[in-house]
């Protein structure tokens, strides 16, 4: 499971960094912070993904019984780049306005970031408790968490003035 989520996100690390160049050599460097606009949009969309389904979800709804065997490398992998290609639309802005040593720091917070959250799964998935919280309250958290990474962006840019 680890290994399938590292080789995931490692993927869309190298798409977003692609994104990042393409972006920063093709376009002004006053159009970069402008990137912000796309999770922005994300947290958005994925708010309104929410509101709906939670109004439009039936009470007849049940999520499927999991599975005793876990996933092979490859599977989680791709779901892992699947379920986390929105993230180059907020990985690939950030890094293109980002120094040298920002774009190292970043990768290196996501890639420890990796091992927390396979940890903290392992962790969640064993407490019915926090399960049962994070199943009520997680929702808020992914659009929430766009927005405010689009408005550093074009804060830390200077969209809205001196940055």
């Amino acid at each position: 499971m680890v290994a399938g989520q590292y080789l995931g996100f490692l993927a869309i690390l190298g798409v977003s960094f692609a994104g990042a160049v393409v972006g920063s050599t093709l376009l002004p460097e006053s159009a970069l912070p402008y990137f912000g606009l796309i999770p922005i949009a994300l947290g958005v969309r994925a708010g309104w993904k929410v509101w709906r389904d939670r109004h439009s979800r039936s009470d007849d709804d049940h999520d499927p019984p999991p599975t005793r065997q876990g996933p092979g490398i490859w599977r989680v992998a791709v779901v892992t780049f699947a379920n986390g290609s929105d993230n180059i639309g907020v990985y690939a802005p950030l890094l293109a306005v980002a120094s040298v040593g920002a774009m190292f720091v970043y990768t290196t917070v996501f890639l420890i970031g990796v091992a927390v959250w396979c940890a903290a799964g392992k962790y969640f998935a064993s407490h019915r408790l926090v399960a049962k919280a994070l199943a009520r309250w997680g929702h808020i958290v992914l659009p929430v968490a766009l927005i405010t990474i689009g408005l550093a962006i074009l804060i830390g840019g200077g969209v809205f003035g001196a940055a």
